[in-house]
């Protein structure tokens, strides 16, 4: 199994999660289904996400589409998302 395991600070989770809710379809598009949503406990707004991925190649594609990067913009992500892609 594959996987992505996203870390990123956005500026404020409370707005950062309906724009993150929206995007659903073109992860599911992508073959990703989210595992987790974890934030951390002394920093609510650093956020770490794990995803199964079907495809990794389609993973990948989607991790580097303009689609997404605009997406995290206008979510507020605040820093640069460490991405990492895994299997088991």
């Amino acid at each position: 199994m594959n996987y992505i395991l996203i870390r990123h600070k956005v500026a404020d989770f409370a707005k950062w999660k309906p724009v993150y809710d929206g995007h659903a379809p073109a992860r599911a598009a992508a073959g990703l289904k989210e595992e987790y949503l974890l934030r951390k406990i002394d920093n609510p707004n650093e956020v770490i996400l794990l995803f199964s991925a079907d495809d990794l190649t389609k993973a990948k594609q989607f991790a580097a589409s303009d689609d997404l990067h605009q997406r995290m913009q206008q979510a507020g992500v605040s820093d640069t998302p460490d991405i990492w892609f895994l299997n088991s």
